[in-house]
């Protein structure tokens, strides 16, 4: 099959050169995803896990492979950049040099560490026209996207009363948390702020109360690591709702992801259980798993089944042919005020109000 044309006045399709820096759990089922698409000509990958670097080249026939992200910056004929990378303390100066580049953007959560690092990246890619999202998969999980439609539609009437809730095991708990010094807002709660304020879009949150629980996290690792952590969003329309995240979970299940979603409205509720147990496999060796519970989903062979895969392949069609993405920077910013909002309001055991002063920064960052 021949080239695809490339970008017209009139829209016509291409093939991208697209770059992705990080190819570990997440990285790769991106990197999977990208391979399969007809929309993309050549990949190029950084990663710097050698042996991790050798087996996705070998599978993704990456035209580049190499251990610094900065190599494949410097290749002109890349349009774009996804960043897997971790630790999270990565993502702003990768995307910054991204951006500077002239590529394209797309970047895990979180935007960056600190609220200045995000204003900068959004200025950036404003400047330089450039498309920027960041990694909030479960906009892209089905039932989400249900709820989202039934608030639209009206069908549920006006959202008066919404509630989540997510927990994951404390196995991968550790490992995230391990990573760097961020809260259950910030890591696990985070995609549930980002779908709440998109569901009750155009509100803004104006006010923030929050605790933390502690327990295993903290016996077993002797830092300072909450359990679980419960935040109340107050809107500028009136309306309050809670977003609740954990990640101790009992290890039974390896990446076990169980989440519980309320909206009710003043015309009807939807309620969605997203606990990922409507595949349960038994075996006499290894007794009962659930063996697609993850988040991001998993890879079945020639199906990819979990929103990561279906917001990776958005991202190559917002480049490619010239669409809007559908997280943006901004959206992204907003999300990590109110997680540092709840991060403070925990530590002082008061409410927090937005926007985050100069002196509420400070003690964030302190």
């Amino acid at each position: 099959m021949g080239e695809l044309k490339s970008i017209t006045k009139g829209g016509d399709m291409k093939q991208i050169n697209l770059g992705i820096i990080g190819t570990g759990w997440c990285g790769g089922i991106r990197t999977e995803a990208a391979r399969a698409s007809s929309l993309v000509k050549d990949i190029h990958i950084a990663e710097t896990n050698e042996l991790r670097l050798k087996e996705m080249s070998e599978l993704v026939s990456a035209k580049t492979a190499t251990t610094d992200y900065r190599d494949i910056l410097k290749i002109k004929e890349i349009d774009a950049i996804i960043i897997s990378a971790t630790p999270e303390t990565t993502h702003y100066p990768m995307a910054r040099d991204a951006l500077l580049a002239g590529k394209h953007v797309f970047l895990e959560k979180p935007i960056a560490i600190e609220l200045h690092e995000a204003d900068e990246l959004i200025a950036l890619a404003k400047k330089s026209n450039l498309k920027f999202t960041i990694g909030y998969s479960q906009r892209f999980n089905p039932k989400f996207a249900y709820v989202k439609k039934s608030i639209t539609t009206g069908a549920i009437g006006k959202p008066v009363s919404v509630l989540v809730s997510r927990h994951i095991t404390r196995g991968l708990g550790k490992k995230i948390s391990g990573r760097v010094k961020l809260s259950p807002a910030a890591m696990e709660s985070t995609h549930d702020l980002d779908f709440v304020f998109w569901c009750l879009e155009p509100a803004k949150p104006v006010k923030i109360y929050s605790q933390v629980n502690y327990g295993v996290m903290r016996e077993s690792t002797g830092a300072d690591i909450p359990d679980s952590q419960w935040i109340t969003v107050t809107m500028d329309s009136g309306l309050s709702f809670v977003v609740g995240g954990g990640w101790s979970l009992p290890l039974g299940y390896p990446n076990f992801s169980t989440t519980w979603i309320e909206f009710i409205g003043t015309e009807g509720a939807i309620m969605v259980d997203d606990s990922h147990k409507d595949v349960v496999i038994n075996t006499v060796e290894k007794g009962m798993q659930l063996p697609m519970s993850t988040m991001p989903g998993e890879k079945v062979d020639h199906v990819f089944a979990g929103p990561m895969a279906a917001e990776t392949i958005h991202f190559i069609e917002a480049v490619a042919l010239d669409r809007p993405i559908m997280v943006t920077g901004e959206q992204a910013r907003t999300v990590m005020e109110v997680y540092m909002a709840a991060d403070l309001s925990a530590e002082t055991g008061e409410p927090v109000y937005l926007p985050l002063s100069q002196e509420k920064l400070k003690l964030v960052a302190g």
